[in-house]
């Protein structure tokens, strides 16, 4: 074993009785409570009425289940359809073994908040502002499930972070793998305290600090997106366009997008005062 390197853990579920406990589903609990929690507090100080985003939250998240595995399956369908399936096709309802995609949480849990907020006349934006910190630390806390699954790594490195996987995970005896659930992790804690920092200090209403959000995490996530060796789109093979996976490139649409919302937001102005007693953002 290598003397220097981040063990992976020994086991990935508990019981308690009969009832299984899931450390990646922990990990998600978890991060959804959190998230919540900071989201709760940055919209009452803005002058929200409280209780609201855990009023929101609710069919966000579950719209957001709904959407992080259908994009999983989807760009991963040989996993459980077709002659090479190494999974049986239930098995794609099973969100507890790993394969949760942020981008289809994040759009389809969009739509439920969105639908939350106009039965509540709240303004979208105001609360997507409000939401994009606690999203980012959310995130962080969520990839450590990836960790306790041995999944979703990079390739192979000599650097002493190197991460130890199981043979059982596809890992090799005496080959170090890149953490990239820990480089994600770091990346988005300190997207979560930039946003906060950017949130206090400027103006960003209208959405453009969600969008800021939007352009942090895909900055970060295409660099470490090329790292992972783990397929998407194939059982033993990443499906690649011009070199680049499909989730480097989904980072580049999104990273543009949020370029061009804020450009195209850059002369809005600051909402009156009245309006974010009622709509904070």
């Amino acid at each position: 074993m290598p003397p220097a390197s981040i063990p992976s853990p020994s086991q990935a579920v508990w019981h308690l009785g009969f009832i299984p406990i899931r450390a990646y589903a922990l990990c998600f609990v978890v991060a959804i409570l959190f998230a919540i929690w900071l989201s709760e507090r940055r919209w009452q100080a803005r002058g929200g009425e409280k209780g609201t985003i855990g009023d929101i939250a609710v069919p966000g998240v579950l719209f957001g289940l709904v959407g992080a595995r259908v994009y999983h399956v989807m760009t991963d369908w040989q996993t459980y359809f077709g002659p090479r399936a190494i999974k049986e096709p239930y098995q794609a309802l099973f969100i507890w073994e790993g394969g949760l995609s942020i981008w289809g949480a994040v759009a389809l849990g969009g739509v439920g908040v969105w639908w939350a907020c106009r039965r509540r006349g709240l303004s979208l934006s105001a609360v997507a502002d409000t939401v994009a910190p606690g999203l980012a630390f959310g995130q962080a806390i969520a990839r450590w499930g990836n960790w306790f699954n041995q999944e979703l790594y990079g390739s192979p490195t000599t650097l002493p972070w190197g991460l130890e996987i199981d043979p059982a995970h596809g890992g090799e005896p005496g080959v170090l793998y890149h953490p990239t659930f820990l480089y994600e992790s770091l990346w988005t804690t300190a997207l979560g305290f930039a946003l906060l920092l950017v949130g206090r200090r400027s103006a960003l209403e209208h959405g453009r600090l969600f969008a800021l959000y939007v352009a942090g995490y895909t900055l970060g996530r295409f660099w470490i997106e090329g790292l992972r060796i783990d397929p998407v789109g194939g059982v033993d093979h990443a499906v690649t366009l011009l070199g680049l996976r499909i989730n480097q490139w989904t980072s580049i649409v999104l990273f543009l997008g949020a370029l061009a919302y804020l450009w195209m937001t850059r002369t809005k102005t600051t909402e009156p005062s009245a309006d974010r007693a009622s709509s904070p953002s």
